[in-house]
């Protein structure tokens, strides 16, 4: 299976998903992450650093990295946005696409949550100048990376136990943002909590929630937790 997962800036999908990727990538399947902007500026990054960042999370992961060249902190739904994802979409041409979820007080998230479902659309169409062939991703998955306080309706949980620790340190990574000289290090702690809630909540260490805005179907029971 082949796995795209966008998100507006460097560190948005490991934040959310990186030990979901890690079970995905231990099990062999292809993923491919796609950050919408550089996530410059920032009070104590550089591009370089950002880039050099992101590609170690990505060595950890095992993915590879996609960075296009959209403006941080204005990110938009815009007609040239959704022809860039859509090109990334037709290229990679995943059977799963993870993008952020549509609500939070960032609205970067917000604008890539359209975004990136706008583009979901025009990557199947036809008589357009988008390069490559038509492809529509048959599921979308909305990752949580937020800002607000919010517990939405889940619709999955991820057991991610195996992986926290290759997680945890993917995240390290990102050195300028959850780092003591940004004074961000409580970050991963909080965010080691939450993974521990969610796989309370399905009888593992740890998870990750995902949520659809479609139905989901089992091939088979055996496949629950």
């Amino acid at each position: 299976m082949k796995v795209l997962a966008i998100g507006p800036h460097p560190d948005d999908v490991e934040l959310a998903m990186a030990g979901t990727i890690l079970s995905l990538r231990s099990a062999r399947h292809e993923v491919v992450v796609c950050d919408l902007t550089d996530g410059e500026p920032t009070p104590i990054g550089t591009q370089e650093l950002r880039m050099s960042e992101a590609a170690r999370a990505a060595e950890l992961l095992g993915v590879r990295r996609i960075t296009l060249n959209m403006p941080n902190r204005s990110l938009a739904d815009t007609m040239d946005n959704r022809r860039q994802v859509a090109e990334v979409i037709r290229k990679v041409r995943p059977e799963l696409l993870f993008v952020p979820y549509w609500e939070d007080a960032h609205p970067d998230h917000v604008a890539g949550a359209a975004l990136c479902e706008a583009a979901r659309f025009w990557a199947k169409l036809t008589h357009t100048t988008i390069p490559g062939e038509p492809w529509f991703p048959p599921r979308v998955v909305h990752f949580l990376s937020v800002h607000y306080k919010l517990h939405p309706r889940l619709s999955f949980i991820v057991d991610v136990t195996r992986h926290i620790e290759q997680k945890m340190r993917a995240l390290a990574a990102y050195e300028s943002q959850f780092g003591l000289k940004r004074g961000n290090s409580a970050v991963l702690d909080r965010l080691r909590t939450a993974s521990s809630y969610y796989g309370g909540l399905i009888g593992t260490g740890y998870g990750e929630p995902f949520i659809c805005r479609e139905e989901i179907g089992l091939s088979g029971l055996d496949q629950l937790v």
